[in-house]
């Protein structure tokens, strides 16, 4: 008989995989598009150095009006949009014979909290190539600094 090791999240998590596939389901059936239903979530690199916490989101295909951005009560939340297009806007999607669409298509929502040293009056947000860039400055007083030693004569 092998033991095995009980974790007592491993069934919530299991539940919360059900629970989202009956919506995705639900989605689908109410006579949505199995492609627009479907949403993403973006990818993020997290990295931080003595000034400040730096994210960048891949975000390619969607436009600089389609993203929302908040900070409110140490919370940082990116919301966005990345539409569907049609490539020739005279013919309806649904007359067309897509082959395979792998690409995610729908909106999507992250949220991140912010550690208390990071001053949220002082967030700048870039966007390149589809990659947003937020940059959160750290307060002052969250700064390393070097402290001198004085010799006593």
């Amino acid at each position: 008989m092998a033991i095995t090791r009980w974790d007592p999240f491993r069934e919530v998590v299991s539940l919360q995989n059900r629970v989202n596939s009956l919506f995705r389901d639900l989605n689908v059936a109410e006579g949505d598009d199995p492609v627009t239903a479907a949403s993403f979530v973006p990818a993020v690199d997290i990295y931080e150095d003595t000034k400040q916490v730096v994210l960048k989101l891949e975000v390619p295909g969607i436009d600089q009006k389609d993203l929302d951005i908040r900070v409110e009560n140490h919370t940082l939340t990116v919301k966005g949009e990345r539409k569907f297009e049609a490539e020739e806007p005279l013919v309806p999607e649904k007359d067309k014979n897509f082959l395979r669409i792998e690409r995610r298509y729908g909106s999507f929502f992250r949220a991140f909290t912010l550690p208390n040293t990071v001053d949220t009056e002082n967030v700048q947000a870039s966007y390149n190539a589809g990659v947003l860039k937020l940059e959160l400055a750290k307060k002052a007083e969250a700064q390393p600094r070097q402290i001198q030693i004085k010799v006593a004569a």
